[in-house]
């Protein structure tokens, strides 16, 4: 049960952190450089959600007991 209660988690991180980051590349059309976007979201706390919550999928997944 430990393991889908961190697989959720980890998806709903990596869920809020993908839309963040979606929604911060309205920025592009203004005329801000690939370059100076991927600056600002470096600084950005919320967009490390996508590969925290990558990071708890993965580990949920791979660590996950094999009963075959």
């Amino acid at each position: 049960m430990g393991y889908v209660f961190l697989f959720l988690i980890g998806f709903g991180l990596a869920v809020a952190g993908g839309v963040t980051t979606i929604a911060y590349m309205n920025f592009i059309p203004a005329g801000i450089s690939w370059t100076n976007f991927f600056i600002f979201i470096s600084g950005r706390p919320e967009c490390y959600f996508l590969p925290v919550g990558f990071l708890l999928m993965a580990i949920a997944l791979f660590q996950y007991p094999n009963n075959t």
